[in-house]
């Protein structure tokens, strides 16, 4: 199990450089990106391990992969400026 974590905490650490290297104009600040990173695969591979037990090491990281994944995307703005429309126009 420890392994695992350490695992998870690694690659969600990894995701989340990788996507505030690649998108930092649409991200916020990298320490957010980091941690949000992290608790996401922390907390996808907590799900997987509840869900399947022990012995599937590759199925709880992939977990992990995907729940930092969905997490990190909740955090990126959109790419250009939103057009207000005024009332009167």
């Amino acid at each position: 199990m420890l392994l695992e974590v350490l695992s998870s905490a690694i690659l969600g650490l990894a995701l989340a450089w990788a996507a505030a290297h690649r998108l930092s104009h649409r991200l916020p600040d990298r320490p957010m990106v980091l941690s949000t990173g992290v608790a996401g695969a922390l907390f996808g591979a907590f799900v997987m391990h509840s869900a399947l037990d022990a012995g599937h090491v590759l199925l709880v990281l992939l977990g992990a992969v995907i729940v930092s994944v969905a997490s990190l995307s909740l955090l990126l703005r959109p790419a250009g400026r939103l057009r207000r429309r005024s009332a009167t126009a």
